[in-house]
């Protein structure tokens, strides 16, 4: 007879280092103003540097070198998660031009429109059939984008660049598979990018229009720590996948964009007429009508054949 499919229990560690993951990545528009002195360019350039130095540092500690070795000679996740560098590495420059030339409510926007871009993707690129609420849902943050758009009178093109660049970098990651460790798939992500990113800021040190070790110690320092910056939450996030549900992943992804939003809103002070209040409102209906449909469909009880080997 079928059995049920257990439930995933609630890990109190996963809980927290989900919760810390998603609150130092809503905390990002306080670090990134940190670097202005910078440049949105200089700034992306490091970050993928110190990055991949911070991950090749990680592989060798947690002895991943033969895993590292095996993907890099595997043409499908070796181009796969180019690919997904390449998309991520835009995702970036995007969000922090928006964060230093206050946009921070379009980059909040813009997460909260993804798992929304998500679902359009599913149908679109993976053949998948919509539910009617996924469907209204969808529909809604059209409007939304329009009513935006229309009355905030500027196309909200930095949410869009950032939903669809990290909504296609989860599809990527999805073709690649769960075979690649977080920290192995990171690294190749900007093992490829790394030689143009060192070559970019090496030009820029020798031309002397770096501000690496023009604006003293401190900022050199942050600059410096972006790798583990970008790395840290990010693997805090694999950890927490492992040990909760997905559909609390999915309620506690909101948390970053809601700070982002506040963090605009009430401590850079941007601009929110009532066409962009309207615009979000919609935009939340559409993500608590997809959130109360995702958690449905999570509770329907799953029928397994026991004794299956796949």
């Amino acid at each position: 007879m079928p059995d049920q499919k257990p439930q995933q229990p609630l890990d109190p560690r996963g809980l927290l280092l989900a919760f810390s993951a998603y609150l130092l990545w809503g905390a990002f528009p306080f670090y990134f103003h940190l670097l202005a002195a910078a440049g949105p360019v200089e700034i992306i350039g490091h970050r993928i540097f110190w990055s991949f130095l911070f991950c090749i540092v990680g592989v060798l500690l947690v002895r991943e070198w033969g895993h590292l070795r095996d993907v890099m000679r595997t043409p499908r996740l070796f181009w796969g998660l180019a690919a997904a560098g390449l998309l991520v590495s835009v995702n970036w420059l995007v969000y922090v031009w928006g964060v230093l030339n206050d946009h921070i409510v379009d980059a909040s926007l813009g997460y909260f429109i993804n798992p929304l871009f998500t679902v359009a993707l599913a149908v679109l690129v993976l053949g998948e059939r919509l539910r009617t609420v996924q469907m209204v849902a969808v529909g809604i943050a059209l409007v939304a984008v329009i009513v935006i758009a229309v009355g905030y009178g500027q196309f909200p093109w930095v949410a869009l660049t950032l939903a669809v660049t990290f909504g296609l970098y989860g599809l990527v990651k999805k073709q690649v598979g769960g075979t690649v460790s977080p920290l192995v798939g990171l690294t190749v992500e900007t093992a490829l990018l790394s030689p143009f990113a060192l070559g970019y800021l090496l030009w820029l040190q020798f031309t002397g229009a770096s501000a690496y070790l023009a604006n003293g110690p401190g900022l050199t320092i942050a600059l410096t720590v972006a790798g583990a910056v970008t790395a840290v939450p990010l693997l805090m996030f694999a950890a927490a996948s492992g040990r909760i549900p997905l559909s609390m992943m999915g309620l506690i992804q909101y948390l970053t964009p809601c700070i982002q939003f506040s963090i605009g809103v009430w401590f850079m002070h941007e601009a929110m007429p009532p066409s962009r209040w309207i615009g979000f409102g919609l935009v939340w209906v559409a993500l608590v009508l997809l959130t109360v449909d995702s958690l449905r469909a999570a509770r329907r009880p799953i029928l397994v054949e026991p004794e299956v080997v796949n």
